[in-house]
């Protein structure tokens, strides 16, 4: 509805101060001719609304201009009350902060709506965790934190995935959880780069104060990374019949093959199926596995290397 959009765009400028008509319309997802409407019916109504032109301009609203926007939907409330991941919070030593302002916003909430707030607690509940728990030990942590919030660069001894350190000098621009794995996002020598939290070895806060890049944004920046990563990891395909016994093992596999698609039975009653593995070591060793429940239709290269491993086990234990 174009009331609840008007109310948005108010907050939106009363919480960020300068926001252009691009910007507004990629978040609400209309047009930029909308978003130009939607600034005169602001006007009109009265609302100290005006454009900045230039390279840095933007919308914005007169300063100290502050609305009485405090009623929140039902939904809205609902949305707040939504348990963030509590273990993460206590990775970065918040939890209690947290259950004490959940307190706060209950209490001031209208009492015909905190049945239903509360009621979210016991009807969702996010757990970051794994089966297995096996949560790294991050030794600098809070010194990360304090380095982020002081905008000061710091020194770090970093562990590399061969085992081998080397000192550094980084500019910490944000934290990030990917799972329960932490990575700090910093600038080196003005590149932007991803640590493993857990192989900082040693993390020294110095004097020296650096200025963030004003267009740096920590979750743009994630996502790109994150995309990068996933397109230069290596891939495998395999094309094969599966067995009607292993079938439901194969569609609840786990994280060392992905299934791509699966036809329906054939004549002979297997299901034709493409799967991806990292490797062809990895399809290999997999495939292994089922012993003769498994055929292998493509590549030929998978074929024979299969055969061979089969052949080297029977020599072993002859």
């Amino acid at each position: 509805m174009r009331a609840d959009r008007l109310i948005t765009i108010l907050l939106l400028l009363q919480n960020t101060k300068k926001v252009t008509t691009n910007e507004l319309a990629k978040e609400l997802e209309v047009s930029e001719r909308t978003i130009h409407r939607d600034m005169e019916a602001l006007s009109a109504a009265g609302i100290p609304v005006f454009a900045e032109r230039g390279k840095l301009g933007g919308w914005q609203l007169l300063e100290n201009y502050q609305t009485k926007l405090t009623g929140l939907k039902a939904e809205e409330i609902k949305a707040l009350f939504l348990s963030p991941s509590f273990q993460l919070l206590s990775d970065l030593g918040i939890a209690q902060d947290w259950k004490e302002s959940r307190q706060k916003l209950l209490a001031s909430i209208p009492d015909m709506l905190k049945k239903e707030a509360i009621d979210v607690w016991n009807r969702i509940h996010i757990d970051t965790g794994t089966w297995r728990p096996s949560s790294e030990e991050i030794s600098t942590f809070s010194t990360l934190q304090q380095a982020i919030w002081a905008e000061k660069k710091i020194e770090i001894d970093y562990q590399r995935a061969d085992k081998e350190s080397s000192k550094r000098s980084v500019e910490p621009l944000g934290l990030v959880a990917k799972g329960r794995t932490w990575y700090l996002i910093a600038a080196e020598n003005q590149k932007i780069k991803s640590y493993r939290a857990s192989r900082i070895i040693t993390a020294t806060i110095t004097e020296e104060i650096f200025i963030r890049p004003i267009d740096f944004s920590l979750a743009d920046y994630w996502d790109e990374s994150k995309q990068n990563f996933i397109s230069s990891l290596p891939t495998f395909d395999v094309k094969l019949e599966i067995s009607p016994a292993i079938i439901n093992r194969i569609k609840f596999t786990g994280r060392f093959v992905q299934v791509l698609h699966m036809n329906d039975k054939t004549e002979n009653g297997w299901i034709p199926a493409d799967l991806r593995f990292d490797t062809e070591q990895e399809a290999s060793e997999y495939i292994l596995g089922f012993g003769n429940q498994i055929k292998i239709l493509h590549p030929q290269s998978l074929v024979k290397r299969v055969r061979e491993s089969a052949e080297a086990v029977i020599r072993f234990y002859s």
